[in-house]
């Protein structure tokens, strides 16, 4: 719960953070009469603003704040002197993991409180009870959440609508919320790409938004069984191979990797950094201690047919960052009695390969993402 005191009156109330984040301490009551300098300075001192002004003003004042954050942090090369560069690449990802996370904590201190029927009694306040039924289920009770968060529940809800448009399915998947979304088609190329070992079944370990399944079973896979922790993928997983006409041939499963039985195709696309996530979204970029990865790698021989596969697609970002090196990778597969029958490797395309004010622009330049086809050894 969040408690806060106005016009004299103490109040309590349900506090949402799908970071999980505690609710804030200290909590004031604002207004359009806050400047974004006061906001920010409260902000940074650890207390939040329960927002009571003009709904478009609070938006306004969230973006304030996020320029005046930008302010602090130099961006690009040339913009930090030789005292205050990172000495390696991996010094660098802490710190701008260290930045996004003191960012994110500034931002979430704008709060706006929900009414039970998921209505915002501020002016000009748009209606959030579409984007927060599909993020949260049905209304409730009466809540506080972060305006930075609400807006990231209109985002999800806006691609769920639009989808995003897979080339090697020749598709549109429709991420829901708290659900990874494909962006990135450079591994799906590979995977439409690779000489499948057979044609009857396939495991797909972890398969969030379900596109993998769908693939495979595009490319002539009889049956595909799925599997996932998160019930918010698995229920986006179902609508999506459903709205393909895929869902006959995908058996999805709530379980932590693999389902029961062998296969003689076993695909995995585990989180590529081993690194602490900071919200439910990024478990799917962020593996702490690489435990998926190496979970996959040690039960995939339980789980391979005689003859079988298992396609481990993975980027070696970490390696450029200096997380994990491609011998301890390479050490991993061996422990585990596999072998390495072929690698499959492509170059990403997205915008930050590119970006040179991107303080990872070295790592993402060099980054390559592989198919790995491994073999019971």
């Amino acid at each position: 719960m969040i408690r806060w005191s106005e016009d004299g009156t103490d109040h309590t109330a349900l506090w949402r953070s799908e970071a999980g984040l505690p609710p804030p301490k200290r909590v004031l009551v604002a207004d359009d009469t806050l400047n974004a300098d006061q906001a920010y300075r409260l902000a940074c001192e650890g207390t939040a603003l329960l927002w009571r002004g003009d709904f478009h003003n609070g938006r306004q004042l969230l973006q304030a704040l996020a320029r005046r954050i930008e302010r602090k942090q130099p961006k690009g090369k040339g913009k930090a002197s030789k005292d205050t560069a990172p000495a390696s690449l991996t010094q660098a990802f802490h710190l701008h993991r260290q930045a996004q996370g003191q960012r994110a904590r500034i931002l979430a201190m704008l709060l706006i409180a929900v009414d039970a029927d998921y209505r915002v009694n501020l002016r000009r306040a748009p209606d959030f009870s579409a984007a927060c039924t599909e993020a949260y289920g049905p209304a409730g009770e009466p809540f506080v959440v972060s305006l930075r968060e609400l807006q990231a529940l209109v985002g999800a809800h806006e691609w769920r609508k639009k989808g995003v448009n897979i080339p090697a399915l020749g598709a549109t998947i429709h991420p829901h919320y708290g659900v990874f979304s494909p962006l990135r088609g450079e591994y799906l190329e590979l995977l439409a790409q690779a000489p499948l070992p057979a044609s009857d079944l396939a495991f797909d370990i972890g398969t969030g938004s379900g596109v993998i399944a769908a693939l495979l079973t595009k490319r002539g896979l009889a049956k595909v069984v799925a599997t996932d922790l998160d019930p918010r993928a698995l229920a986006c997983a179902r609508e999506n191979l459903e709205r393909l006409g895929l869902a006959a041939r995908v058996e999805l499963q709530q379980r932590d990797l693999f389902p029961e039985g062998r296969a003689p195709l076993v695909v995995c696309n585990p989180p590529w950094v081993p690194a602490k996530p900071s919200s439910p979204i990024e478990y799917a970029v962020f593996d702490p201690d690489s435990r998926m990865l190496r979970g996959f790698l040690a039960g995939l021989k339980d789980h391979l047919a005689p003859g079988g596969e298992g396609w481990l697609i993975i980027s070696d970002l970490a390696e450029h960052l200096g997380l994990r090196s491609r011998q301890q990778l390479l050490d991993w597969i061996a422990a585990a009695g596999l072998e390495v029958a072929a690698r499959h490797d492509i170059r990403p395309s997205h915008g930050k390969t590119r970006d040179a004010d991107d303080p990872l622009h070295a790592a993402r330049a060099a980054e390559v993402t592989s198919l790995w086809r491994l073999r019971a050894a």
